[in-house]
């Protein structure tokens, strides 16, 4: 009897954890900007098109930012919305671009992610629901927190410069 009642329960705990998994991060979820798949995969290259919309990841010391020191704005690649600035970048020595915060704390969402037989909080932008990244407990003060992201889902302006379309567009439709 007492192997049936721990077979239910470890069925149950699989299952519920089952569900919830699936249930953290909705395709049908609402974002102001929305795409079929067949629509992201002509708009992103190969490789933005695996971080940002299979949750993939760059090798670390490969994307052209982990070691950009220029100021400026980091953008998503998927739709132009601001996520981080330069002024809160910090070298982590992880190999990925690191901030110990967003722009605005709207531009991102945080959702458990438990691939890979690990829990991490991964990082979405707030404008699509694309994979940028994850966050960690061992970044520097004021927040102790390190928004480790992907090269690839991303786009740095720097200042001065001019912004591309695609910020331009996000803009037009979402900033006052």
């Amino acid at each position: 009897m007492k192997k049936i009642v721990f077979i239910l329960t470890i069925g149950i705990l699989f299952s519920c954890n089952s569900t919830a998994q699936k249930g953290e991060k909705k395709e049908q979820d609402i974002f102001p900007i929305s795409k079929t798949d067949t629509e992201w995969k002509t708009f992103l290259n190969e490789n933005e098109y695996y971080v940002l919309r299979k949750a993939g990841t760059e090798r670390a010391f490969t994307g052209k930012y982990w070691n950009n020191k220029k100021k400026g704005i980091y953008y998503s690649a998927a739709t132009g919305q601001p996520l981080f600035s330069s002024e809160h970048k910090f070298k982590s020595g992880t190999g990925w671009p690191s901030f110990y915060k967003p722009i605005d704390d709207n531009a991102i969402l945080e959702l458990v992610d438990r691939s890979h037989g690990m829990v991490r909080t991964e990082v979405i932008d707030s404008g699509s629901g694309s994979h940028l990244g994850h966050v960690f407990n061992d970044g520097p003060p004021p927040t102790g927190l390190r928004y480790c992201m992907n090269s690839a889902a991303l786009i740095f302006v720097e200042e001065g410069k001019e912004l591309p379309e695609i910020v331009k567009q996000w803009q037009e439709k979402f900033e006052e």
